[in-house]
């Protein structure tokens, strides 16, 4: 992964990028909303879920992931046999509402920043850009998380949750839309998209702006830095190559590690810019 040190100022084509948060600006590998998922299940309906299966749907709303999960072949399948019928809507609020004072009182135990993410966000507002991030987490969790991610060094110029909006969340553009609005941002193709998941990416393409996914740092991987540091070079590539595919759908404009290695990217997005290029 690349660092941040002795990095020139970039030219301002550029006037935004807009963070996701688990697995892309804290919490490395996503662990938070995968595990305490797996327990709300556990606690809501005394229902097995694989931490994998957990993770399949990343990017949604809280209740949509729920909902996601239910439709899962593997999940559906023993959710039939154990009660005899499909998961439905109440199934769904049941789950939520357990997982939702389980996500608020243990996020902040998730949310080391991930390496990089304080030196890129540093580079970028020296280089005149604003920074906005989106969020599958409600309101009442991002509270939390905020404040955890403050005292750590990073506070983006603004934060759009998943409830925020009439209109609704990912994969559809509001979200990222909303920062454009709050951000005082003057055309989408000025704003770069960093995130994770697929439906996050999916949330950046349908707003029309620059797209880059995340391949190590992110839930698909859901390997901890501790293990991504263990790895070796050749596990690391088969797990590019997984998440590639994974991500692919959405057709994102660039694949990086972590957020480290981001201002190599927003570069030469600089450059397209210039020769007038849109994404």
């Amino acid at each position: 992964m690349n660092t941040m040190e002795n990095h020139p100022r970039m030219n301002t084509e550029l006037q935004a990028v807009i963070f996701d948060w688990a697995g892309t600006t804290v919490d490395h590998g996503s662990f938070a909303p995968t595990q305490i998922l797996v327990d709300a299940f556990e606690r809501a309906c005394n229902f097995p879920l694989a931490l994998a299966e957990a993770r399949a749907p990343m990017g949604l709303g809280k209740w949509q992931h729920i909902e996601a999960l239910g439709r899962l072949p593997s999940v559906a399948a023993r959710w039939q046999a154990q009660f005899g019928r499909e998961m439905n809507p109440a199934d769904v609020d049941r789950i939520y509402s357990s997982f939702l004072p389980l996500q608020i009182e243990r996020v902040a135990e998730h949310a080391s920043l991930i390496p990089g993410t304080l030196e890129t966000v540093a580079a970028l507002r020296a280089g005149g850009l604003k920074i906005g991030s989106t969020t599958g987490y409600p309101r009442a969790v991002m509270q939390r998380l905020l404040q955890a991610a403050a005292q750590r060094g990073y506070q983006p110029d603004c934060t759009v949750c998943t409830d925020d909006l009439k209109a609704g969340s990912r994969p559809g553009p509001w979200m990222a839309l909303q920062c454009v609005l709050e951000l005082k941002i003057e055309a989408v193709w000025r704003c770069v998209k960093v995130d994770d998941t697929l439906p996050g990416l999916l949330e950046s393409r349908n707003a029309g702006m620059w797209t880059v996914g995340v391949l190590l740092s992110g839930s698909p991987a859901g390997l901890t830095w501790e293990e991504c540091l263990q790895s070796g070079a050749a596990e690391r590539e088969t797990i590019r190559q997984r998440v590639a595919a994974e991500l692919g759908a959405a057709q994102p404009h660039y694949l990086i590690d972590s957020v480290a290695d981001l201002l190599p990217v927003l570069e030469h997005i600089e450059q397209r810019l210039r020769q007038g290029e849109r994404p």
